[in-house]
């Protein structure tokens, strides 16, 4: 099953990128993919990323151990599933710390008092455990354990999903500061379209472990172009609009172990055709500094199908 497949997109230094999309859609396994971290039963099969001069797909287990934290770091979805419940914040923020920079244990504990107050918790709490910790408090733990290596990417996964409105909000201002003024790359995933057009200058919607549309977070959600992502900002609710239920899509995500036939997206789209359900479309520029993969624009060719390949294990 190929539950990420044809992803491509570039991240610039200082830049941030939305992945948005349903549940299902490939958007974490993406992030996973990005770091090396699949589980067991999965792996990447082709293609590559490249990271400064390297593609991390073909570096060594070693090498790609001493990227994890120190150049590219991760705040998982879900603090208290993250953090160890009997270790107390500040061994959890210093290990990678002492692990990567090679310092002794009196600078790692100084580094972890700055970190914590860089995300706004006093330092003396270095000694308290996670459950003494609310959610967002926990939430910003996992935001000085990203930083503590000076990263220069940050993957966020749904950071503030977990976390009520106002709390949302306080993190949301936290990333935004400290990316600017730490001049990190951030990848931001979210299903909360309003949480990418804070935070973010490009976006790329994922349906179906594919990529729909990518482009300026401004263009795509005031001038969507493929179907999915018109119906994801149609079923926003408009604070300015009419007090009704906003629209949604019909269906449900297809399950990847046996997809639909040519465009993953055609059992659920109005404007399907015959060419949808037999052919699969590339994500191609359908207008400057936008790409789209939908038939429904003139010029977008259709995707090679790959050759068939068999693995006994």
């Amino acid at each position: 099953m190929h539950a990420v497949d044809g992803v491509s997109f570039d991240l610039d230094e200082g830049e941030a990128l939305g992945l948005a999309g349903e549940s299902g859609c490939g958007k974490t396994t993406t992030a996973l993919s990005l770091m090396r971290l699949l589980p067991y039963n999965g792996k990447i099969v082709s293609g590559s990323i490249l990271f400064r001069g390297r593609d991390l797909v073909k570096v060594s287990d070693l090498r790609i151990r001493k990227i994890r934290w120190k150049e590219i770091s991760i705040i998982f979805q879900g603090a208290m599933n993250s953090l160890n419940p009997v270790r107390n914040i500040g061994q959890q923020i210093a290990e990678p710390i002492i692990l990567h920079e090679k310092v002794d244990e009196d600078e790692a504990t100084n580094r972890v008092g700055e970190l914590l107050e860089l995300v706004g918790i006093n330092r003396d709490r270095r000694r308290d455990f996670p459950h003494e910790f609310s959610g967002g408090m926990r939430q910003r733990v996992m935001i000085a354990m990203a930083l503590a290596c000076n990263p220069k990417i940050v993957i966020a996964d749904e950071p503030v999903t977990a976390l009520d409105v106002m709390i949302q909000a306080q993190i949301l201002e936290l990333l935004e500061r400290l990316r600017k003024e730490l001049h990190l790359s951030m990848i931001l995933i979210s299903h909360d379209l309003s949480v990418m057009a804070e935070t973010c200058e490009k976006v790329a919607i994922m349906y179906g472990g594919k990529m729909m549309e990518v482009g300026k977070t401004v263009d795509v959600f005031t001038d969507p172009k493929h179907p999915y992502t018109q119906g994801l900002v149609a079923a926003f609710p408009d604070i300015r609009g009419q007090r009704t239920m906003p629209a949604s899509i019909p269906g449900d995500v297809p399950s990847l172990i046996n997809p639909p036939s040519g465009c993953v997206f055609h059992p659920r789209c109005k404007f399907a055709f015959d060419r949808c359900t037999a052919a699969e479309p590339a994500l191609a520029e359908v207008t400057p500094g936008r790409r789209a993969a939908c038939f429904l624009y003139p010029g977008v060719p259709e995707v090679t199908p790959r050759p068939m390949t068999v693995e006994a294990r």
